[in-house]
């Protein structure tokens, strides 16, 4: 898990769209805080703060400590309300975080020394079943990627989640059955011969075209020589 992220934030102190649109206005983003069993804290945020940490990858996974009306929250980010033609963010739902608190979040999968798999170097392809896994985990230890180590996997192979070691205290939320990650899947190879047949028949018609018009051409000269006789 990487460092906590320090956000600096402003209590809202009115609800609503009229304010929540002056906010944007004066480039601040409306926000809340919520959980822990504590009342919602509605604050704001500095658009271009907002806008450099939602740049970086794995933006839901990233705990961030909020300092607002002189004290400091841990939160989780949940969720991003976006302008539905321009993508600017409109709103922020941060998540409190108590002491010793799990929680459900998606983390992408990573694949790993591709060159020491024979089914890859033999021509084989990756099928990606799952591009992030969701954990419960502990809130302050959230993965930053589950790596995939591809190391002696030939076409046909397949990974699932009960061979991957996951960080103490980090499982799966889907514990009914043992999912599959990626497998190595055979190349497809498509071989054109549609030319080749259309040409060999495109050859036979003509052949058969040049028998008709030489049997019609010496009818025609048997006749004449018929009518002349």
């Amino acid at each position: 898990m990487s460092d906590i992220t320090t956000l600096a934030a402003e209590v809202r102190a009115e609800a609503g769209k009229g304010p929540a649109r002056a906010l944007r206005r004066a480039e601040r983003v409306p926000a809340i805080i919520y959980g822990d069993k504590q009342d919602p804290t509605p604050i704001s945020v500095r658009a271009h703060d907002l806008g450099n940490e939602l740049k970086r990858p794995g933006f839901f996974r990233r705990l961030y400590s909020i300092e607002v009306d002189g004290g400091k929250q841990q939160v989780l980010p949940r969720d991003v309300q976006r302008h539905p033609v321009t993508d600017v963010p409109l709103h922020v739902d941060f998540l409190r975080i108590g002491a010793g608190d799990s929680i459900a979040v998606n983390v992408a999968v990573v694949f790993v020394n591709e060159d020491e798999s024979p089914g890859l170097s033999r021509g084989g392809v990756i099928n990606i079943v799952r591009h992030e896994i969701e954990l419960m985990c502990p809130a302050t230890a959230i993965p930053d990627a589950i790596r995939i180590d591809l190391t002696g996997l030939d076409i046909g192979d397949s990974v699932h989640i009960s061979s991957i070691d996951l960080p103490a205290n980090v499982t799966p939320t889907i514990t009914d059955r043992d999912f599959t990650i990626c497998t190595i899947a055979a190349p497809t190879v498509v071989v054109e011969e549609v030319k080749e047949e259309d040409e060999e028949i495109e050859g036979e018609e003509g052949e058969e075209r040049e028998e008709g018009e030489a049997g019609e051409g010496g009818e025609g000269k048997a006749k004449s020589d018929e009518e002349e006789g």
